[in-house]
């Protein structure tokens, strides 16, 4: 009895950590870049219309750390957060929103809705994150997005979308990645379509005592290509589109997150680049 009791009280250790986390905390720290998507999305918008973005739409925000970044950079930008989930949507209220300065939080308002009716006044940028639109299956209703997305954006505006692909995205398996010393992120690929391109992913996540949240976050999705995502895009009304190539380390073979604009690229067994659709009269 003494022995299992132990056993009991080690297991209830092991999962301290797990128990006590916030999932939406560790999708921030381990899988987005405010910092390195603010400057990039700038970069984006000066290269074809030689001028700052002030205003910014991100679609399917979930907890909208990337717009309460962007009213922080300058006094004068202002952003819109869209998003149909009410649980991301209030907990970024709390946590992020929460923490800017009132007249940071003035210069930004958060949504609860659908990005394919949600109308404000026209923007420079919208974006949509972390391949969020592959949720859109179907051939029709991506590009009922896009449209919709078209119809946010000023005379001169941007759309810029981040995409992911390579033969290794077309395989079951798993990818881990430390995030911190006491937190392990895992990219689970669980299954793939060959016909549909139809992919359900999930992340986990690891604590340094052994406790695991598994499926924390659960994607069920259509693995886009470029050339689709580009031919939608001017189907849409785009002017143009480009797209931003991740470069490679030259040590380490791996990308080395800087983005330039290519119209061709070398076979690379993993891939993420950024797309950029352009409307201008």
């Amino acid at each position: 009895m003494a022995r299992k009791q132990k056993q009991r009280s080690s297991r209830r250790r092991a999962t301290k950590m797990a128990r006590s986390a916030d999932k939406h905390d560790l999708y921030q720290r381990a899988v987005q870049e405010p910092d390195a998507d603010i400057p990039l999305i700038q970069r984006v918008f000066r290269n074809q219309f030689s001028r700052p973005a002030r205003t910014l739409r991100e679609d399917f925000c979930g907890t909208a750390l990337l717009a309460s970044r962007w009213v922080k950079r300058s006094n004068e930008n202002r952003a819109w957060g869209i998003d149909l989930d009410p649980d991301p949507l209030e907990w970024g209220r709390e946590h992020n929103v929460g923490k800017l300065k009132p007249d940071q939080a003035a210069r930004i308002t958060l949504i609860e809705g659908n990005v394919l009716d949600t109308t404000h006044e026209l923007v420079d940028v919208t974006v949509a994150f972390n391949f969020s639109y592959f949720l859109f299956k179907e051939r029709a209703s991506l590009l009922k997005y896009l449209k919709c997305a078209y119809a946010t954006l000023k005379p001169e505006g941007a759309l810029i979308l981040d995409a992911y692909g390579g033969a290794e995205a077309q395989r079951t398996g798993e990818e881990s990645r430390e995030v911190d010393d006491d937190l392990e992120y895992i990219w689970v690929q669980h299954r793939f379509d060959p016909i549909s391109h139809h992919v359900t992913n999930y992340i986990h996540f690891e604590f340094s005592d052994g406790s695991e949240m598994r499926r924390a976050f659960c994607y069920d999705w259509r693995l886009w290509s470029i050339p689709e995502i580009r031919e939608l895009l001017e189907e849409a009304g785009f002017t143009r589109s480009r797209v931003y190539w991740e470069g490679t380390d030259s040590k380490t073979g791996e990308g080395n997150d800087v983005f330039s604009p290519r119209e061709s690229a070398l076979d690379d067994p993993a891939w993420i680049c950024y797309i950029a659709g352009y409307r201008q009269p």
